[in-house]
């Protein structure tokens, strides 16, 4: 039986979801108020500076849709009100707010996402102009990851995005603004204002998680480590969401990770052993589809779990070659990638997929497939559908041969009595050939990643390179 929450245990349960009466079936109004030049910068607050915006408006609806969809909100219609800049109290114009209340109560519109960064106040404003509940991009896909996240790890990330998102916007939560508690008598003083203890209660809460947090991280980090010393190579996918990363991450893994034509489908990273050409073994991971303009808070909060990206020997950038943003998606993924301190220009470690074969027209099938033999080995990108399986076999060799070029091979002379020898070099290198002479000696060939080279040449200081 589960016990019962104290009032102030409720309270922070509250906001801690701070979307949490989103309801799957709400009549939704989806608005895209595009800047014709968009800040430089995800904030609200953001400098002036101004860059111009690579994606079209009604791609940027398009997305949006998805996202609000992918909750099961019930899309009434989406719009874009383009604007030349956001207005203070509001965003959008008085003109255009006043156009949508008209629509919104005419269609009794539940919720309003607007596709933007809304401050506090807009939001608040928006909501008594229109009669109805205003949520902006961050607390939408804040609300998406709170259902998607199954892990541990992922339900502290979730939260502590939340609580953070929620910190900022406590002025609209609560309509009794300076409403006291506490303080009592002459000398009690004013005491302290709901917020206060609002703000207080999360702080704390926040700290709490963090501690958590660091605890799963040394987990996931104890994972790693006995990943590496397999030794495994780790091949991480990454790419914008939708992409097909979960397809094509069962298709590799004979794995039913859960991948369905929605945004956010996979939010908890997972990874799986994979067979390579060469008989060597991977560790494929599956990890959370990128998005652009993702909340900065959300980067931050999920920088652990892309902490399998940051370590992967080869990364799998998959792109949804179908898709008419293709190129501004790789670009938004590069963006990320570089954040995370990953050069997507590195060819040694990054393999282009361009999936979703099976959606191209034949001569726009073929055009690609030209394209990519006449692109240079090095960075020639790989042609598959994750659905049928075209393509897999050559991917499969293009990881094997990543993986190749960064090891060496080795030849070493292993003495009968050096066990201790035999169950490092198994622990710590790739064996790729065993011999035995007449006098007990066993010669080895193995394979060995740049960074264990210097410990496994102090050990065996005879050993032989045998790629010169």
């Amino acid at each position: 039986m589960t016990e019962p929450r104290s009032p102030g245990e409720e309270r922070l349960a509250q906001l801690a979801e701070p979307e949490k009466d989103v309801a799957a079936g709400t009549h939704t109004l989806v608005v895209g108020p595009y800047l014709t030049r968009r800040p430089k910068f995800l904030a609200p607050d953001a400098s002036d500076g101004q860059v111009p915006n690579l994606r079209t408006p009604e791609a940027r609806l398009d997305e949006a849709t998805g996202l609000a969809a992918a909750i099961d909100l019930h899309i009434v219609r989406s719009v874009i009100t383009p604007l030349a800049s956001p207005r203070p109290a509001t965003y959008l114009g008085s003109g255009k707010v006043e156009e949508l209340a008209g629509f919104i109560r005419a269609e009794s519109i539940g919720l309003v996402v607007m596709d933007c960064a809304l401050t506090p106040v807009q939001q608040r404003n928006l909501e008594k102009a229109w009669g109805a509940k205003v949520i902006d991009r961050t607390g939408l896909i804040l609300e998406i990851f709170g259902r998607r996240a199954r892990t541990k790890e992922g339900t502290l990330q979730v939260e502590l995005a939340h609580l953070s998102y929620q910190k900022g916007r406590l002025v609209r939560s609560w309509t009794h603004l300076e409403r006291q508690r506490g303080g009592f008598g002459f000398l009690g003083g004013p005491g302290e204002t709901q917020i206060e203890a609002d703000r207080r209660m999360i702080q704390e809460r926040m700290k709490r998680i963090e501690r958590d947090l660091e605890t799963v991280v040394q987990t996931r980090a104890l994972h790693r480590v006995s990943r590496r010393r397999v030794p495994y190579p780790i091949v991480a996918l990454v790419g914008y969401t939708n992409a097909g990363k979960s397809t094509l991450f069962n298709r590799m893994t004979q794995a039913e990770v859960l991948a369905e034509n929605m945004l956010f489908a996979t939010l908890d990273p997972t990874s799986r052993a994979i067979d390579l050409p060469s008989g060597e073994k991977a560790i494929l991971s599956d990890t959370v589809g990128f998005i652009s303009d993702l909340p900065t808070m959300l980067v931050a909060a999920f920088r652990a779990t892309l902490e399998d990206v940051v370590e992967a020997d080869v990364l799998l950038h998959v792109r949804d070659l179908s898709h008419g943003e293709t190129e501004e998606q790789a670009g938004d993924v590069e963006g990320v990638l570089r954040e995370l301190g990953i050069d997507p220009e590195d060819t040694k470690r990054v393999i282009e997929v361009w999936n979703k074969a099976d959606l191209l027209t034949p001569e726009e099938h073929e055009r690609l497939a030209a394209t990519s033999e006449r692109t240079d080995e090095s960075r020639r990108p790989i042609l598959i559908s994750a659905l049928t399986g075209e393509g897999i076999p050559q991917l499969l060799a293009a990881i094997g041969d990543h993986l190749a070029a960064e090891r060496m091979s080795f030849e070493v002379d292993v003495a009968p009595e050096d066990g201790k020898g035999f169950a490092w070099l198994h622990e710590n290198t790739e064996i790729l050939d065993r011999q035995l002479r007449d006098d007990g000696h066993s010669i080895l060939r193995i394979r060995v990643t740049p960074g264990k080279q210097p410990r496994l040449l102090s050990r065996f200081p005879e050993a032989k390179p045998l790629d010169a």
